[in-house]
């Protein structure tokens, strides 16, 4: 292929992502050709439900060299999909077509080398089934990938959970000078590569201002000497503490923030940036990208969710 597509899975197919993805195509322009892995029935009881009108051309993805692909249509793979609404209630019977999706992508991805990879959201509780804790997990898993890092994206800042979605009385466990120097280095290297910069990068402390009563004080004992000691290669500093880190004079300082946990870094680039904001997986063989909320059941075929994520996330894959 002369070109480099950019592959999306639909996801979840109770959500607000084929809406989005709508939305998208008709407001944006997109160089390179989008193809949407998903279910074609799905595909137009959503279209006719959202009044959408475009053509749509299937896709063998056997040969995905003999097409000339653009953006004028919905370029799809059909994954079969058993429904006679536009939406039904999430539950575990999209599990099968979700899971045959991510498998043919990464099937596609492997056999024609792509790097550009986009997924729309899912259930965790339903589809993951707390064998993983998030998708990063899951695509990581299917790649043999053991070091990976969830980056959530702004050109002004990007924070990174050192864990993920895992509860707060595990957090302390998990907090490891390995840990760190690995999510670092992901960081580092993408940056690097992306943007050929050194990033600055900030860590915040676990606890409250950074103290601790207790006998054991992580940012003492863990977080100070592996700063100290990846200062020789990186532009790093901390830990601060996470309650002033993001008011704006000191966010201003860091392109990348490293939180202990999940919500510690999430909330407030949610509320300082809402959609604005992508979620990029680091340590794949490829760039995957989702964007940065869920399937959004409440606002289900409403035609009035927010396609700015999507958006962003394309527009970014678009320009490497």
């Amino acid at each position: 292929m002369n070109y480099k597509p950019i592959l999306v899975v639909s996801g979840e197919p109770n959500s607000i992502f084929l809406e989005i993805y709508f939305k998208v195509l008709k407001s944006t322009k997109i160089k390179n050709p989008l193809i949407l892995i998903s279910s074609e029935r799905l595909v137009k009881l959503q279209m006719k439900l959202l009044k959408v009108k475009k053509k749509i051309r299937l896709i063998n993805y056997n040969h995905l060299e003999k097409y000339k692909l653009d953006n004028k249509f919905i370029n799809l793979i059909d994954v079969k999909y058993e429904t006679k609404k536009a939406f039904e209630k999430i539950s575990k019977k999209s599990n099968k077509f979700i899971k045959n999706s991510f498998d043919l992508a990464f099937k596609i991805i492997k056999k024609y080398k792509l790097k550009k990879f986009i997924n729309g959201p899912i259930s965790k509780k339903n589809f993951l089934n707390s064998k993983f804790l998030g998708m990063t997990e899951y695509i990581s898993s299917h790649h043999s990938v053991k070091n990976s890092c969830m980056l959530i994206y702004n050109k002004k800042i990007a924070v990174c959970p050192l864990t993920t979605h895992l509860p707060i009385k595990l957090v302390s466990k998990k907090i490891t000078k390995k840990l760190i120097s690995d999510k670092t280095f992901l960081i580092n290297s993408f940056y690097k590569k992306m943007f050929n910069k050194k990033p600055r990068i900030g860590v915040l402390g676990l606890n409250p201002h950074c103290e601790s009563f207790h006998k054991f004080d992580e940012d003492q004992k863990i977080l100070k000497p592996i700063i100290k000691y990846l200062k020789k290669k990186y532009k790093i500093s901390g830990p601060y503490p996470a309650d002033t880190i993001f008011l704006k004079n000191n966010r201003n300082k860091f392109d990348v923030l490293i939180g202990m946990y999940h919500d510690q870094v999430l909330t407030p680039i949610k509320t300082i940036y809402e959609y604005d904001a992508i979620n990029i997986t680091l340590g794949l063989p490829f760039i995957r990208i989702s964007p940065d909320h869920g399937p959004n059941e409440k606002m289900l075929g409403k035609n009035i969710s927010n396609p700015t994520s999507l958006q962003k996330a394309i527009t970014f894959l678009d320009k490497i």
